[in-house]
């Protein structure tokens, strides 16, 4: 598994469909609202190997209303 934070810039009046959309993709775990240059944060989790330029492409970008993105990417979780 891989993890990765994608943070969401959405059309205006858009943020509650934007996250409301969202919960409904399997490989998004979680879903916040944030203040500053971004709206929405999620939280995804992907199969090793998953290629997340495509991810990103036909799952996040093609949701109605989102207007930009920005995705990090992890590499080391620390419990």
């Amino acid at each position: 598994m891989q993890t990765i934070f994608i943070q969401v810039k959405c059309e205006l009046g858009k943020a509650y469909l934007v996250a409301d959309l969202a919960v409904a993709i399997e490989q998004i775990s979680e879903v916040h609202s944030t203040s500053g240059k971004y709206d929405l944060l999620m939280k995804c989790y992907l199969p090793a190997g998953e290629d997340i330029g495509h991810f990103i492409n036909e799952s996040i970008q093609t949701i109605e209303g989102v207007r930009d993105t920005f995705t990090i990417i992890t590499y080391k979780a620390f419990n």
